[in-house]
């Protein structure tokens, strides 16, 4: 279980948000243990995206098993007292699967994500960042990742709408979780210091009368 006093914080939105920017960015400032998801030299997800039916259960697999074991690290982490930052909260799998697996999949997926994940620890503050579609878009195309190449506007869309279907509903079902939701549109973390100072100022605050 998470020590109370040790803050955990998973940064969370669709493809292409942010995530893994202002993760670093609250790794750096606080000196969190930063925790990244693998995306750059996934063995599945370029085949996923030109063909999600033949590959999206190999390739949910493969992020729930990786995870699995960062997670793992998570618990050591923060058993030793050290907070961390992560550029995903674990619930994202099931989010994910539910997308594109069919029914006998999914069920199967779900029987291994419990079985792995039920007794590891799960993040006491989420930062929800969310963004228009064409700014997704735009920001996907900016970084140039070769395995997107292939995402569709359609998966990006259904990817959209679950996640504003699933915030609201874990926030419900985890009171004592802190949400946090940013529109991301006109926020830039990088590039306007004004920006981040603001953002950075008011997380250490929610930190600080939280633990």
């Amino acid at each position: 279980m998470i020590p109370l006093a040790t803050p955990y914080i998973a940064v969370e939105g669709p493809i292409g948000v942010g995530k893994t920017t202002l993760a670093r960015a609250i790794s750096e400032a606080f000196h969190f243990e930063l925790i990244e998801e693998i995306v750059e030299g996934h063995p599945f997800l370029k085949a996923f995206y030109e063909d999600m039916e033949r590959t999206s259960f190999q390739t949910e697999m493969f992020f729930l098993i990786d995870r699995f074991e960062q997670l793992e690290n998570v618990a050591r982490l923060l058993a030793n007292g050290r907070p961390v930052v992560s550029d995903y909260h674990i619930a994202k799998n099931q989010l994910f699967a539910a997308q594109t697996l069919k029914k006998r999949h999914l069920e199967k997926f779900n029987a291994v994500f419990r079985l792995l994940t039920d007794d590891l620890p799960k993040p006491n503050i989420v930062i929800y960042l969310k963004a228009r579609l064409d700014t997704l878009l735009e920001r996907i195309q900016k970084r140039g990742r070769p395995e997107e190449a292939h995402l569709t506007v359609d998966y990006l869309k259904r990817i959209v709408r679950a996640y504003e279907e699933w915030v609201p509903r874990f926030a419900a079902e985890n009171p004592s979780v802190q949400v946090l939701t940013i529109e991301t549109d006109d926020w830039d973390i990088v590039g306007d210091a004004q920006t981040r100072e603001n953002f950075l100022h008011k997380l250490n605050t929610l930190i600080n009368e939280a633990f």
